[in-house]
């Protein structure tokens, strides 16, 4: 019910932001205030990573919590290390390892079964956040592409390729019926959210910039209904309590990796324009924190089966 009318203000409020910026065409939103809200509601749905962390060092019988902290950095030091030597490769595994994640973690609330097939449909799901920009505002998803230190030209002429024959468009209809799927399935009237999540996303990318598209789902949708879902974990009892806790136990991790992401803004600002570093210190950095974060929720949920 909680997700259900998530939605339903989710979408009412894309269509909100979408009149405002039609009405005003010469309104701006900077990327600071894009990095305010993903440092700030955004990467704190998975600030828990270190109660996850301790969770799953009991698991394996490790005593010391550090080890986990230790590997954790390291494989988030590593994705950036790796996009600096082979950014077209790292850019390709973040797209696609960011689809299946957004597509997974926003629909499998209402998935009974863990099939192996959900794989693939999680994928086509998820795969709208990437698609979307690139069919409504290609030039402008291409320079962010760029941005990312991406200089390969055959990269960029499958992109133009994809575009030229209308396969955005055959990707978009893989995406819808995936959403159709999910709602046949295991049929219940609040699997329609999962309709409004699909238009409010097609909303956000029609009438706004890329950033500011992808900002808006993910904070006030993605990171906000994973949010949900920890606050239950934590009380499903009383939410306002579990709120509480959450915001308690999120607070030391989001303080630190926003540190973390306004040092390294301070130090690519002194080779870029500011907007420019915000791309970079936003993507790369988001790339850096899903991979771990991605790894860690697999082996829990490994071994809860």
């Amino acid at each position: 019910k909680i997700n259900f009318y998530h939605s339903i203000i989710f979408f009412l409020f894309s269509c909100f932001i979408a009149l405002i910026v039609n009405r005003f065409e010469n309104l701006i939103i900077s990327p600071v205030v894009c990095l305010f809200l993903i440092l700030s509601i955004g990467i704190s749905h998975g600030a828990l990573d270190n109660q996850k962390g301790k969770e799953l060092s009991r698991l394996y019988k490790v005593q010391k919590i550090y080890f986990f902290y230790l590997i954790y950095s390291l494989i988030g030091a590593s994705i950036i290390i790796f996009w600096l030597f082979f950014p077209t490769t790292s850019l390709i595994l973040f797209l696609v390892v960011a689809s299946y994640h957004f597509g997974k973690e926003d629909t499998e609330f209402l998935i009974n079964n863990k099939d192996v097939s959900n794989l693939i449909i999680y994928f086509s799901k998820g795969a709208l956040i990437i698609i979307a920009p690139l069919m409504f505002h290609f030039v402008e998803t291409i320079n962010i592409f760029k941005l990312l230190l991406i200089e390969n030209e055959k990269f960029y002429l499958f992109l133009n390729f994809i575009e030229d024959n209308n396969i955005l468009l055959f990707a978009l209809s893989i995406s819808l019926l995936s959403n159709i799927y999910y709602f046949l399935k295991d049929f219940k009237i609040i699997n329609i959210l999962i309709f409004f999540d699909f238009f409010s996303i097609i909303i956000l990318n029609y009438f706004l910039t890329p950033l500011i598209a992808f900002t808006a789902y993910f904070c006030f949708l993605h990171s906000f209904r994973h949010s949900i879902s920890l606050i239950i974990k934590l009380n499903e009892n009383n939410l306002k309590s579990g709120a509480i806790t959450f915001v308690k136990k999120a607070m030391p991790l989001t303080v630190l990796t926003a540190i973390l992401y306004v040092i390294s803004l301070y130090f690519l600002s002194n080779y870029y324009q500011l907007n420019d570093a915000i791309l970079k210190v936003i993507f790369i950095g988001l790339a850096s924190l899903t991979f771990p974060h991605i790894l860690l929720e697999y082996l829990l949920e490994k071994n809860e089966k």
